[in-house]
Parts: C-alpha cells; sequence; structure tokens
C-alpha cells in the first residue's frame, strides 16, 4: 500500500501541503539518486504518491471547491487541465529508460510543471477552504482525503480526473495498478 508520509491529519489544507512539501523532496531524491537502483525506487515512491494525491484531490477537494468558492467551476476546471496534463507527462516518463538524460530533461519539466499547478491549489484553492470551512469541516475532508488514497490507484491515467470517474474506474484501477507494483517489486 501506498504511505501518504505525512503525520498531520486534522486539516485537509495542512495535510496537502505538507504532501506538497513532500513531493517537492521527492524529486530532488530521484534527480540526486547515486545510482539506477536508487533512482528508480525513488521515482517508484514518487509516482506512486502524485497518482494516490491527485486522485485524492479530485475525488475530495475539488468536488466541495465547486462548492464553497467564488468562481469554484473555473478554478476546478483549470486544475482538471493541469492534472490531466500531468498525468500524460508522467505515463511518458514511466515508459522512459531512467538512466538516459533525455529523462532527467523530461523529469525537470515535469518537476517544474508539478510545483506550479501545487501552487495554483495552495493560492486558488486551499486558501479559500481555509477561510469558507471550519476546523471540523477540514478535519473530515483530510480523513476523506486519507480514504481516498487508500483506495486510489498508484499510476497515473490520463482521462480520469472527474470525481464521477474517479469513483467508477478508480478502484478497479487501483486494484490493476497495486498488482501490477507488487510484481514489479518482486522481480527487482
Amino acid at each position: 500500500m501506498v504511505e501518504t508520509f505525512v503525520q498531520s491529519t486534522d486539516d485537509v489544507v495542512k495535510f496537502l501541503k505538507d504532501q506538497h512539501n513532500l513531493i517537492k523532496d521527492m524529486f530532488d531524491e530521484v534527480l540526486s539518486a547515486s545510482d539506477t537502483k536508487a533512482r528508480e525506487k525513488a521515482f517508484v515512491e514518487l509516482r506512486q504518491l502524485l497518482a494516490v494525491h491527485e486522485t485524492a484531490e479530485e475525488m475530495v477537494v475539488h468536488p466541495r471547491v465547486r462548492h464553497e468558492v467564488a468562481n469554484g467551476d473555473e478554478i476546478v476546471d483549470a486544475r482538471l487541465k493541469e492534472e490531466h496534463e500531468s498525468k500524460e507527462m508522467l505515463s511518458k516518463l514511466e515508459d522512459m529508460d531512467i538512466d538516459s538524460p533525455k529523462f532527467i530533461d523530461e523529469l525537470n519539466t515535469f518537476r517544474d510543471a508539478v510545483i506550479d499547478h501545487a501552487e495554483h491549489e495552495e493560492n486558488e484553492e486551499f486558501t479559500k477552504l481555509e477561510a469558507n470551512l471550519s476546523a471540523d469541516d477540514r478535519g473530515r475532508m483530510a480523513k476523506a482525503v486519507l480514504a481516498a488514497e487508500a483506495i486510489a490507484p498508484t499510476r497515473p491515467h490520463p482521462g480520469v480526473e472527474s470525481a464521477k470517474t474517479n469513483f467508477l474506474v478508480g478502484p478497479f484501477a487501483s486494484m490493476l495498478d497495486r498488482a501490477r507494483d507488487a510484481i514489479a517489486a518482486a522481480v527487482r
């Protein structure tokens, strides 16, 4: 099972911001890995965290932003477009030779896009959720995000960005992804 790596689960905004910081650190781990095995391990962990993190945001956070925030539809639609593009980039990275200079170049481009996306979420969604929701609501959302991450796919699935599609397709994709991950880990 994919670990969320973040201890604070009493506020969805703090939880997701902590994950954003962790994701930035994990990019550095991949880029600074000393050998192929270390880079591959760090990349798999990054890929898994990104996949479950984005799925949880799509299932829990974005629907709430649509409902609670002025111009919520516009804000969420822009984030979903970015998430779709990120999933395509991550899928492309999965198929590349992890030791190639092209992989490093693409990973750097991807990292910049992910960081930009996280900043948009923090500035356009998270601050507004903090302003519009009580601490209790944000705590309940954090629990919902944890539950969504526990059942989320561990690989990118471009085209599966809406909450509705994630609820329909997500459990099956998750089961397949986790089986693929277990088999890959066993043969490494």
